[in-house]
């Protein structure tokens, strides 16, 4: 079976640990009657995923990329999920400000990227 392209590894995988942990840091606020510590409990056991693919997918694409370039990546994802778990899971709109604020960190995410004149690699 081929070997699928680096950033399509470490894309796939911050992927997944981010629906990972944004049920453990978002899910359980649609049980707000469950003890904490039970609450708290099932965060981190959600979390321990979240970790078992993260680390793999910042160790495959350290290289490619740069460590502000993964985090970055890391962030969007993040926001990109974040945006689908609000409407979707718990059900809350997505405001306009939310929208401008969202595409603001999309604009800096952009810049993280890029190499202008006077920088190296």
């Amino acid at each position: 079976m081929p070997q699928l392209p680096i950033p399509v590894q470490t894309i796939g995988l911050l992927l997944l640990s981010n629906i990972f942990m944004t049920f453990a840091w978002y899910g359980h606020l649609k049980f707000k009657s469950a003890p904490l510590l039970a609450v708290i409990a099932i965060s981190w056991g959600l979390a321990l995923f979240e970790y078992m693919l993260q680390v793999p997918a910042n160790r495959i694409g350290h290289g490619y990329f740069n460590a502000a370039q993964l985090k970055t990546i890391q962030e969007v994802l993040t926001l990109g999920i974040f945006i689908l778990f609000s409407i979707f899971y718990l059900g809350e709109p997505l405001r306009w400000n939310q929208l401008v604020g969202f595409g603001l960190i999309l604009v800096g995410a952009w810049f993280v990227f890029q190499t202008f004149p006077g920088q190296q690699g």
